[in-house]
């Protein structure tokens, strides 16, 4: 009889749980399921009181704070190095808080993704936290996940065309792209230097929004420089569509790079090459170092990538901003607890980012630069690479 009162008592909190991490807004969903676990547990309680009480202890260690619920993480591909660590941090610390996890990645295939973030909400996932590979690509599974009241963060990349997005999770991209443009603006020193200077940009995917902020805030610092002819670029080539590199591949990027390099720089020096991330930076170093005999450039990147970083050790790479993601998972993993128990989220943004349906309630870190001089401090001393990584 004592298992059988345990075991419904068991069942109630179970139950009380599930309810109060499925609401739209995780607030409704905790105040709907209050009641109903308040008037079951007195009931259960009263007839066995000694059975609650030997089950308690057992109860807790079993069942952290989180309750074991289920979070659905969907990654983009296993390809960038980057999202293979965004990964594994998010899956650390989400099972460190006492969640189960669902880690997926989608291999750069859209239709993969949406199946596997289907396959979430009819799993059990009580939150999504979604990067998704093009940001309107998701529409059928965020209605899904609206259905079914799982709230959805997006992790990095805003999902756009949907009014289903909870929350967004990303670093300060517009603030990534000044960094960028910054660093060649005190480099050159182009508010005192005579010039010209030649420069080119390289861009990241256009079905990734983020990529857009990049390119704007690295522009909008270097624009007024290239109107005055300080900044001359070479191939002309200065709108985002003109210089977006599709996924955000190497191969392609040095494909570009070479077709520029062989058309406009054949006997010019180029003095910048502002790239907005790594595997497009490294692209353009493979280039360089396959075609080009001028002197060597300025060259801009983004995630601090092990290679990247390497060549930046070697003076191939001038900077890449950092953007330390084990930050970005524990911002994360905060707010999926926030939501779940029904409290206020944590936001820092509420006008900057709308995807053509609604403004999303954002939360934005802040991004940093390394180059050969900080890489110690910033990437070392941090724990996020050893130095057996950079040999």
């Amino acid at each position: 009889m004592k298992r059988k009162l345990l075991s419904a008592i068991l069942s109630m909190t179970m139950v009380a749980a599930l309810l109060a991490g499925c609401g739209s807004s995780a607030a409704p969903a905790a105040d709907a399921a209050a009641p109903a676990a308040e008037e079951a547990a007195p009931a259960a309680a009263e007839e066995a009181a000694p059975a609650a009480e030997e089950a308690a202890p057992a109860a807790e260690e079993a069942a952290p704070a989180a309750g074991g619920q289920k979070v659905g993480v969907s990654m983009p591909t296993k390809d960038l190095q980057r999202w293979n660590q965004d990964g594994a941090n998010m899956e650390k610390e989400l099972k460190d808080a006492g969640y189960e996890v669902d880690l997926q990645f989608a291999n750069n295939d859209v239709q993969t993704q949406l199946s596997q973030v289907e396959n979430m909400i009819s799993g059990g996932c009580s939150v999504l936290v979604i990067a998704a590979i093009e940001g309107s690509s998701l529409g059928e599974a965020l209605d899904m996940a609206k259905e079914a009241n799982i709230p959805v963060i997006a992790y990095d990349r805003l999902i756009m065309d949907s009014d289903a997005v909870s929350y967004y999770a990303t670093f300060d991209n517009y603030k990534v792209g000044t960094v960028q443009g910054t660093y060649v603006k005190d480099t050159l020193d182009l508010d005192n230097a005579k010039g010209p200077f030649n420069i080119e940009f390289t861009a990241g995917d256009p079905g990734d929004n983020n990529a857009g902020f990049f390119f704007n805030g690295a522009y909008d610092v270097l624009k007024p420089y290239i109107d005055e002819g300080k900044l001359v670029v070479q191939s002309g080539k200065t709108s985002f569509q003109d210089v977006a590199t599709p996924e955000w591949k190497t191969e392609t990027a040095q494909s570009e790079a070479e077709n520029r390099i062989s058309s406009f720089y054949t006997d010019k020096d180029i003095d910048v090459w502002l790239c907005s991330n790594d595997s497009t930076a490294l692209g353009v170093e493979n280039a360089l170092a396959a075609n080009y005999k001028g002197k060597y450039p300025i060259i801009t990147g983004q995630d601090c990538d092990i290679e990247n970083t390497k060549n930046m050790i070697a003076g191939k790479q001038s900077m890449s901003v950092f953007k330390d993601t084990r930050t970005l998972a524990s911002q994360v993993v905060k707010m999926v607890g926030q939501i779940l128990a029904g409290q206020t989220v944590d936001v820092n943004d509420e006008k900057t980012y709308n995807n053509n349906v609604i403004t999303v309630p954002s939360f934005l870190c802040e991004p940093v630069f390394a180059d050969a001089n900080n890489y110690k401090e910033i990437l070392l001393d941090s724990g996020y690479y050893t130095e057996d990584q950079l040999k």
